[in-house]
């Protein structure tokens, strides 16, 4: 079991046992919110309406402590909204208004209900921790993570991701219908539910010390090189015309590392790639133009086929 001397595994399972006292159901995605704040990626989520993208979002969220902020995004929301603006008085001299972006976990709900030009103002924040607005940077604090929701592709009123806004989240997520027993429980617990209470269980500096100790998770050769290979697989496959990038093969090797310290291993094993080379790599892949059209082959298809297709790795 990994030990720090300064983080536990069990004070991080405080945060899940927190959001599941208002949220029903959806262990997967708990556990991948779990591995995005680990290893300091960021998160996208699609679903439906009403299938509770919003409310484990800002669970999350609130469990972590720190500074949270949420932004509704809407068609005719300007990237200024997002990052801040200057202010200039009589006199020339100007004052930096922040917005919302700088806080420690942002909610960006329904991201595609905006434009690419607004969701691009993103960029910058997700690479690079900081924003730039009239040619100056403004360095955003630590730590900084975004969960972002999104309806269904192509709903009414969506706007299409770009290549590059898609790549720089770390994992996808699906936030589905709940099953029937699910729904019932839901339904007998919905006076409580209503009120999200959600009480802080870490502070900002303990999800740093917490990410210190996942880079100590020890990744062998046999695992990088099995990384390497399944996402150039995809990359490489006849159906697919762009994606799964150099940071598809840095986020399925971080994210293995979260995943296996939140199994209390201190070494990766190919199923912690396996698990978790659909959220990488799902939302980076861009099939070609026949086969969009055909629309025989599907992006989790084509994982499907580099999961089986490539050999696993022996004796890790």
């Amino acid at each position: 079991m990994i030990e720090t001397p300064k983080v536990s595994l069990e004070a991080f399972g405080k945060i899940v046992d927190e959001v599941s006292r208002v949220v029903v159901g959806l262990a997967e995605l708990k556990e991948l919110l779990g591995v995005a704040i680990l290893s300091g990626g960021h998160i996208l989520i699609e679903g439906a309406n009403g299938t509770a993208k919003t409310t484990i979002a800002k669970s999350f969220a609130l469990a972590l402590g720190g500074e949270f902020k949420r932004i509704q995004f809407t068609p005719d929301i300007l990237p200024s909204d997002i990052t801040g603006f200057n202010i200039y008085d009589l006199n020339g001299k100007s004052r930096f208004i922040p917005g919302p972006i700088f806080a420690n976990v942002v909610l960006a709900d329904e991201l595609n209900l905006t434009t690419p030009r607004t969701q691009s103002a993103l960029l910058e924040a997700m690479q690079e921790g900081q924003v730039t607005v009239e040619g100056v940077t403004h360095t955003l604090p630590q730590p900084f993570l975004v969960i972002a929701t999104q309806l269904k592709y192509g709903a009414e009123g969506t706007y299409p991701f770009t290549e590059v806004q898609a790549d720089r989240f770390m994992l996808y997520a699906e936030s589905n219908y709940p099953p029937g027993a699910e729904e019932v429980e839901i339904l007998r617990r919905i006076d409580s539910l209503d009120i999200l209470q959600i009480e802080p269980v870490i502070s900002p500096a303990e999800v740093i010390e917490f990410r210190k100790a996942v880079t100590k998770v020890f990744v062998s050769p046999e695992i990088e090189n099995y990384i390497v290979r399944i996402v150039n697989h995809v990359r490489g496959d006849e159906d697919v015309s762009s994606g799964a990038g150099p940071r598809a093969s840095i986020s399925l090797y971080k994210g293995a590392r979260a995943l296996a310290f939140l199994q209390e291993r201190d070494f990766v094993i190919p199923d912690d790639v396996k698990r978790l080379i659909r959220p990488v790599v799902e939302h980076r892949i861009h099939l070609n133009q026949e086969t969009d059209i055909v629309g025989e082959i599907t992006p989790r298809d084509i994982i499907e086929r580099a999961i089986e297709r490539v050999p696993v790795p022996r004796g890790v």
